[in-house]
This record gives C-alpha cells, sequence and structure tokens, in this order.
C-alpha cells in the first residue's frame, strides 16, 4: 500500500485526505517515531500520544499562518514529520541534523523555539497581541501538556490572557502523567474531572432535557457537549478556567480524529480564550512505551521490537547515581537533610531518597522557583535542604537563589546534575552558564568534582556549611573510581596538584581535569612539562595556589566546560588583574555562542575542550611566547 507520509510536505495537504487516510497516516506517523527514535534516543513516549491531537490542529487549521505554540516540544515529533522535515527526521538530534525540539531557525512552521516548560501560554498570548496590533486574523493555538500547566508562569498566562479578553486557544493535551508522577493541586484537579460522577450525572441529564426540545434539541446537545458555559458550568469541574475567563472545552478523547477535528472546526469560529482540554495516553501505539511511559519520556536508542535501552556492558555508575546513593548515606546520619526535586526525580537520583525517607522527600512539580524558595523556608527553620535540578533549568530560579537564598546567606545545598554539554538534547539543555551565573551571587561556594568519589566529598563538604553551596556535575557515567568508605568533607577553598611542570599551568575544573591530564601527556610527548592542577573550587578561588603556579609555570592555561563569559578563567584573570600580577592566560572554555545538539564528543571538539585541542592551544601560545 502506498506511503501517505510521503506525500505530506506541507500542512495543508492533510486538507484533502478522508477519515480513513488520516487514520492510516497516524499509524504511519508513530511507526517512523518509533523507528527513528529506536536509533537515535529522544522523546518518544510524548510524541507518541500526541499523533491525532497534532493532525486534527494541522488538518483544521492554516499553518504558517495560523500559529501553534508546543509547550516544551517533548510531543513534536509529529508537527516535524508534517512540516516538511520527513526526510530530515532521520537525523534527528543528530550532529548536525534537526533538533529535538520546535527552533525557529529551523522552520518557518516552528512559531516560537521551546524546550522548557509552561511557556506556551505566554508566547502565544504575546502573537496575539501582537496579531490584533496588525489588524490581522489568524488563529493562535498554544499546546500545553498537564505536567507543564503545573508551572506558575502557565497560570500567570492564563490570568492575563482571561483578562484581556483576547482570541486565543490553549489545548489542554491532559495525559495523566508528565515525566513522573504529576504532583499537586492542579493534577488532582484534573484527575478529578476525568471520574467525577457530578459530571456523567449532569451530563445525562442534560443529553435527556436537550433531546426533548423539538427540532433543534439534537444541535444544541451537540455543541453542549464540548463547550461548557452557563449552568452547565456550574455542574462540570472546568469552572477553574471558565471563573478565569476561558470558555472550556472537554474533555474529549485526544485519539478520536473525527472528534477533535468537529470540535477544532467549531472553535474556529468562536471568539475569546477558549481552554480545550484533550485527553491523550502517553506512549501510544507502543507498548512498552504504554507500561512504562516515564522510562520512554526521554530515551536512549533501544531495541524496537524488546523495548529494551541499549546499555554499555560493564558501564560505571553514572554521577546521578552515585549521588542519590551519597546523599540517602549522609541522610541516614543527619535527620535535618532534606531533598527537593522539581518533577525529576528519576533524572536527579532522587527516587530512592524518596522511597527511603518519604517525609523528607519533595517533589514540586515543574516549579524550579518554588523549589528554590521551599528550600530557603526549610534553612531558615534549621534543616539542610539539597535541591536536586539540571543546571539548565536552574536558571529558572535565579532570582530566587539571590534573593531567597543568598542574601540572607541560608544553607540550602544545590546539586546541578547534567552541568556542562548534554548531548542530543541541544541549547536548551547544555547546562554551560551555571558557573558563570552562580559565581557573582555573594556567599554562595561553587565546587566541581574530577569523578565520583570527589562528588560525594563535595556533597558532604556543602552540608557542613553555614552558607548556600553548589556542586555541577555532568551527564553519564563516572570514571568508576574507588569511593571512601567514608564521606569526608574537603577543605574549602583549596584546590589540588595532579601533575608537577614547569612551562605551563593547566588549571582544570570538574569535568575538565581529565582531558587536562591526557593533554599534558600528549604535551609530555612533545618535550613540554605542564603541570595540572584540580582547582575543586571556582567560589572561593584558591589563589594562593594560582599565585604558585603564574610563578612557577608563566603561563597558565585555565579549563572549563562552561562559557567562557564571567567563568571560572574569567575568576582566575580577575584575581591575576586584581593582583597586579602580568602572568599570560589562556582560557579553554566554550565562546559566546550557543553550542548544537549532537554526541558529545563532536560538540567538545568543536568547542575546543579535547586534549588535541588543548594543545594545540597550548603550543600556539608557547611559540608566540617565543
Amino acid at each position: 500500500m502506498e506511503s501517505i507520509l510521503e506525500q505530506i510536505d506541507h500542512p495543508e495537504a492533510l486538507q484533502r485526505l478522508s477519515e480513513e487516510q488520516l487514520e492510516r497516516l497516524a499509524a504511519e506517523i508513530r511507526e517512523t517515531i518509533i523507528k527513528t527514535v529506536a536509533r537515535t534516543g529522544g522523546h518518544l513516549a510524548p510524541s507518541l500520544g500526541a499523533v491525532e491531537l497534532t493532525l486534527a490542529l494541522y488538518s483544521v487549521f492554516r499553518l504558517p499562518t495560523d500559529k501553534v505554540v508546543w509547550d516544551v516540544g517533548h510531543q513534536a515529533y509529529a508537527h516535524k514529520l508534517l512540516t516538511g522535515r520527513r526526510e530530515a527526521f532521520a537525523n534527528l538530534r543528530q550532529y548536525g541534523g534537526i533538533t529535538g525540539f520546535p527552533s525557529r531557525a529551523e522552520s518557518p512552521f516552528d512559531a516560537f523555539g521551546v524546550g522548557h516548560a509552561s511557556t506556551s501560554i505566554s508566547a502565544a498570548l504575546g502573537m496575539a497581541i501582537a496579531r490584533d496590533l496588525r489588524g490581522r486574523g489568524e488563529h493562535i493555538i498554544a499546546v500545553i501538556g498537564d505536567g507543564a500547566m503545573i508551572g506558575g508562569e502557565a497560570f500567570e498566562a492564563l490570568n492575563h490572557a482571561g483578562d484581556l479578553r483576547k482570541n486565543l486557544i490553549v489545548v489542554l493535551n491532559d495525559n495523566g502523567m508528565s515525566i513522573d508522577c504529576n504532583v499537586g493541586a492542579m493534577s488532582e484537579y484534573l484527575s478529578r474531572i476525568r471520574v467525577a460522577p457530578q459530571y456523567n450525572r449532569a451530563k445525562k441529564d442534560i443529553e435527556e432535557l436537550l433531546k426533548a426540545i423539538p427540532h433543534i434539541g439534537e444541535t444544541v446537545l451537540k455543541t453542549a457537549e464540548y463547550i461548557k458555559d452557563g449552568v452547565k458550568s456550574v455542574l462540570v469541574p472546568g469552572g477553574l478556567f471558565e471563573e478565569m475567563g476561558f470558555t472550556y472545552v472537554g474533555p474529549i478523547d485526544g485519539h478520536n480524529l473525527r472528534l477533535m477535528r468537529e470540535v477544532f472546526g467549531e472553535i474556529r469560529l468562536m471568539d475569546g480564550p477558549i481552554l480545550v482540554h484533550v485527553r491523550t495516553k502517553k506512549g501510544k501505539g507502543y507498548l512498552p512505551a504504554e507500561i512504562e511511559p516515564d522510562k520512554f519520556h526521554g530515551v536512549g536508542p533501544f531495541d524496537q521490537v524488546s523495548g529494551k535501552v541499549n546499555k554499555a556492558a560493564g558501564a560505571p555508575p553514572s554521577y546521578t547515581s552515585v549521588f542519590g546513593q551519597a546523599l540517602i548515606d549522609l541522610a541516614a546520619e543527619n535527620e535535618d537533610i532534606t531533598a527537593i526535586t522539581a518533577a525529576m526525580p528519576g533524572g536527579t537520583g532522587l527516587k530512592a531518597f524518596g522511597e527511603r525517607f518519604p517525609a523528607r522527600y519533595f517533589d514540586v512539580g515543574i516549579a524550579e522557583e518554588h523549589a528554590v524558595t521551599l528550600a530557603a523556608g526549610m534553612a531558615a527553620a534549621g534543616k539542610r535542604p539539597v535541591v536536586a535540578i539540571y543546571s539548565t533549568f536552574m536558571q529558572r530560579a535565579f532570582d530566587q537563589l539571590v534573593h531567597d537564598v543568598c542574601l540572607q546567606n541560608l544553607p540550602v545545598t544545590l546539586c546541578l546534575d547534567r552541568a556542562g554539554i548534554v548531548g542530543e538534547d541541544g541549547p536548551t539543555h547544555h547546562g554551560v552558564f551555571d558557573l558563570s551565573y552562580l559565581r557573582m551571587m555573594p556567599n554562595m561556594t561553587v565546587m566541581a568534582p574530577k569523578d565520583e568519589n570527589e562528588l560525594r566529598q563535595m556533597l558532604k563538604t556543602a552540608l557542613t556549611l553555614d552558607g548556600p553551596a553548589a556542586v555541577r556535575y555532568p551527564r553519564g557515567a563516572g570514571f568508576g573510581v574507588a569511593l571512601d568508605e567514608k564521606i569526608e568533607p574537603l577543605p574549602v577553598g583549596r584546590a589540588e596538584i595532579l601533575r608537577e611542570g614547569k612551562q605551563v599551568s593547566l588549571l582544570a575544573i570538574g569535568a575538565m581535569t581529565a582531558p587536562a591530564l591526557q593533554a599534558a601527556e600528549l604535551l609530555a610527548g612533545e618535550g613540554i612539562e605542564a603541570a595540572v592542577v584540580n582547582m575543586r573550587f571556582v567560589k572561593p578561588l584558591d589563589t594562593a595556589l594560582i599565585d604558585e603556579m603564574a610563578e612557577k609555570t608563566g603561563f597558565i592555561v585555565t579549563l572549563e566546560e562552561n562559557a567562557l563569559a564571567g567563568g571560572f578563567g574569567a575568576a582566575v584573570l580577575e584575581h591575576l588583574a586584581d593582583t597586579g600580577q602580568r602572568c599570560p592566560v589562556v582560557r579553554v572554555g566554550i565562546g559566546d555562542a550557543f553550542v548544537p545538539q549532537g554526541n558529545g564528543a563532536l560538540l567538545r571538539r568543536d568547542c575546543g575542550l579535547t586534549p588535541p585541542e588543548i594543545v594545540r592551544r597550548v603550543k600556539a601560545a608557547l611559540e608566540k611566547q617565543g
């Protein structure tokens, strides 16, 4: 049978398809997504759950004139396949390929670049305002998941949109779970919508009443089936959105194409802000993902038949797992230790902590700002909170870190997983700014370990301090080093010399320590003696050792997997400048550009972070010095 997907290069082609053809197309899209993600990795379960929803939207609305803003973008693979990127989809998330998220630089159909949660309604409302100021009439649609709807920004945007009364459509894609189990009142509210007996009773009563009206009863019933307003909004659980100024539509079956197309067709003719509540199944159409949607939310390459994720045999434990176990060990000794995550207990290694110490574990949902101030409140009341959040997501709580934690000098420990280059998730997820944004904050101690054993020591160190501290560590496996039986703290602000040398000092922080040692070996082969220092602390710096190395070698190279602007190298330069030292410094790090998606090794090569690139920089600088 001829492929329908191969004939789709533009969403307008969907309007010529029959219902049967659209159903066949949905199956082809699922097959393509599963086959591709099994090879490349990616966000499988959310994209499988949104296939019919995407087809319904794109066959009714007129893209790219009408705008669809996908929240986070985890569910946008069908969107990419239907908007001219079918052939490029084979290189999804790969080096030089298309991104895993909507990106304005990639396609005119990507109305807004996304990657972090809860932004779609704000962006869509901004587009609606701009549309009206220009006197135009296109439709603006925001698609947001129930997990992202928990975020505070989503509620701020809903409140503003309801007040402005702009023509705006918000589609709530409710699959009953986000990355891990949803938490909070909103999740419970949506669950009540699904099961509330008063909804079913009210629906039955109103159906009987409307059917009894001669001539127009069936027509009125057809509309009232989806649109909850007037007296009916009192009887069904959609009142929250109605009170915020939205017309509530739903809940409707997000896998019933005919029904959704009919509903969206009616909504196109309506004015004002509208919220369409769509129920979908995460992982729909691929049994392993339906059974374990959290496992297949963001997944690496896997065997398509069995669903088993490919893992290297005998790989050392990950930094994440080492952190999780270390925190459990320390919490067993100190009952004041608490743990906080923002909807990522599995990703941050806190799931086991929550099972061991449920009363001391808190998942706040996608609400990083709240997580940090919650921790500040705990610390102010005598507890020792540990906040485990990916580096890129901690950026969202910048003000809370400054005002609520650092200004009050509260003992909050930040554990920043996925620091540095994270690979295929691309620029929205690389954690390459944390050293810069944390270093500027008064009272903050900033650390980065050279290996997983040092991570445990730094966690212990942070929990002994009287003020805030941050430990940042990379994604993936450690080195398999031996772990100390007892976790001991490190001397604060003290670096360690790993290799002596007379011609150049390689000052490395965190994940760049191993490449520095390898570069030193390569340099030794060319007759250049390089000292290697594991700096450990970006703040406070070991200024005494920096001075010693500057005097001993007369040439310093700083190495960091972080933005050069305001980072570790900048800190070393500031110290040398403030103390009047004229030691030449070469900074190795990430320049003034966002890092794209791709294999981590290739990205580090392009950023000049590999041992051969370090050697090249050192030799060029030495030759310049004469």
